[in-house]
């Protein structure tokens, strides 16, 4: 059996998810599609690339090898199909502003392959908080802005999502919660809760909670998502957080699971954000265009 760049491109996605669910989501395909894939690619590779639990999908020593194989494959193929793009010599100074959350989770990778692929450009990268980065925009002083699209409210910019990254409750392992065949905001109101604050989360966690009737029982507010992870995993409390922000495993090394609730959460938009009728310019266009294309939409 050979090797596709499909089944590379799936066993990515659910390494860096830990989920086949959130992989499939993600690449927006059938769960079926992930695991079939996955399953040949480890029959073609002759080793297991990931121990499977009830809560995810865990990268074995082999995987963990694999892995950086696979970004390396990756890197090469984008760097082939990229050919016209460095080609075209697109120059110019691109301002880009970036929340807290996505300048910490998403956005280096990507900053880095545009760079690559757009020598010519000089990006400039500037965290600031919402507020900041709206007025920016307004005033001219940021091109774009990579940010949590669903906090914005100003009617004045325009947004184009990239990706929705679903908010799961964070327990430490072996929670009693974990043996529960289902659990909603009448379960988690019940245990001690630790609410993180930076990028509004604390707003919008609470905007959520007040459509059910019930509270959550804050024992620490932090603007440190290390400080949750760590606070969680050795079980002082739970949090409800976007899978994008989740890792398994504490800094003392203590594990992190998931459980997806059976009551309603809103997901954790990221995506591009713009002065409305701005003028894009071919450095902006660029990479519009670059994101686009690593997120599936249409042109």
């Amino acid at each position: 059996m050979s090797l596709s760049l499909r089944q590379i491109r799936y066993f990515v996605a659910t390494a860096e998810s830990g989920q086949v669910s959130q992989a499939a989501v993600n690449l927006a395909i059938s769960q079926s599609a992930v695991t079939t894939a996955i399953k040949d690619l480890e029959e073609t590779v002759g080793a297991s690339l990931f121990d499977r639990t009830p809560h995810g999908m865990d990268l074995t020593v082999a995987g963990r090898r694999f892995l950086s194989q696979a970004y390396e494959i990756l890197q090469k193929i984008d760097e082939a199909t990229q050919l016209n793009l460095v080609s075209a010599e697109v120059k110019g100074t691109l301002t880009i502003a970036a929340t807290y959350t996505v300048i910490g989770y998403f956005l280096p990778f990507h900053i880095e392959r545009m760079r690559r692929q757009f020598p010519g450009i000089e990006i400039q990268l500037f965290e600031l908080n919402r507020e900041s980065v709206e007025e920016g925009l307004l005033t001219n002083r940021y091109d774009l802005a990579v940010m949590l699209t669903s906090n914005i409210l100003n009617p004045e910019l325009a947004t184009e999502k990239l990706l929705s990254s679903q908010r799961r409750l964070w327990v430490s392992a072996r929670h009693r919660l974990l043996e529960q065949e289902s659990i909603g905001f009448k379960e988690v109101a019940e245990e001690n809760y630790i609410m993180l604050t930076v990028d509004e989360a604390s707003h919008t966690s609470l905007r959520y909670w007040s459509q059910t009737p019930y509270l959550p029982r804050i024992t620490l507010r932090t603007s440190s998502v290390e400080a949750v992870r760590s606070l969680v995993a050795n079980g002082q409390g739970v949090a409800i957080l976007s899978d994008m922000v989740h890792r398994p495993w504490s800094l003392e090394g203590r594990r992190i699971e998931t459980i997806a609730l059976k009551d309603p959460i809103p997901s954790m938009d990221v995506g591009l954000a713009w002065r409305r009728n701005a003028e894009f310019t071919p450095a902006m266009e660029g990479v519009r265009s670059y994101f686009r294309r690593s997120f599936n939409i249409p042109e």
